[in-house]
């Protein structure tokens, strides 16, 4: 998973902000990204459960916005993947959690395990970064959704949470 956040971090986009509505093919949800996304598949285990991970990732302003997703086809593992990606996103900036909610995104599955986090930790390298993640679920799709970068505030991360919704 630690592999999955450098190569966000690599990819790259365009300086200026940029939003734009994208509907990644199979995934049921639309999305708003301020720069064009790379793509990048990943095989994962987490929670048991070894899965194909599909990472759409650009990086501008100073900060990464990535979307993740996997399709368990087991509605029982859903609970404890979410978890796992919440904890691997925490671990991926040693991060300390300072705040924590329920996800709220239009359309998805309820489920305890829908989480969003506002994270401050460190990158491999050292340096001081903050994240704010969002993990969610609609059937047995899961999504991991982030914003990383020196501030990943509000301002940033906002529209780019505001902008997800899943499609019927």
């Amino acid at each position: 998973m630690a592999g999955l956040l450098a190569l966000a971090l690599l990819g790259g986009c365009s300086a200026a902000l940029d939003w734009r509505q994208l509907q990644p093919e199979g995934w049921s949800l639309s999305a708003a990204l301020p720069c064009k996304p790379a793509s990048q598949q990943r095989r994962v285990s987490l929670a048991g459960q070894a899965l194909v991970l599909t990472m759409l990732a650009c990086t501008t302003d100073g900060h990464t916005f990535a979307l993740a997703s996997a399709d368990l086809g087991d509605p029982a593992a859903v609970g404890a993947v979410l978890q796992a990606l919440g904890r691997a996103a925490q671990a991926n900036v040693q991060g300390q959690v300072l705040a924590e909610q329920a996800a709220a995104v239009p359309g998805m599955t309820p489920n305890p395990g829908a989480r969003r986090w506002r994270l401050q930790g460190r990158l491999p390298d050292g340096q001081a970064v903050a994240e704010q993640v969002q993990v969610f679920a609609h059937g047995t799709r899961v999504f991991q959704a982030a914003v990383i970068g020196p501030q990943a505030d509000e301002a940033r991360a906002g529209p780019f949470f505001d902008g997800l919704k899943v499609l019927p």
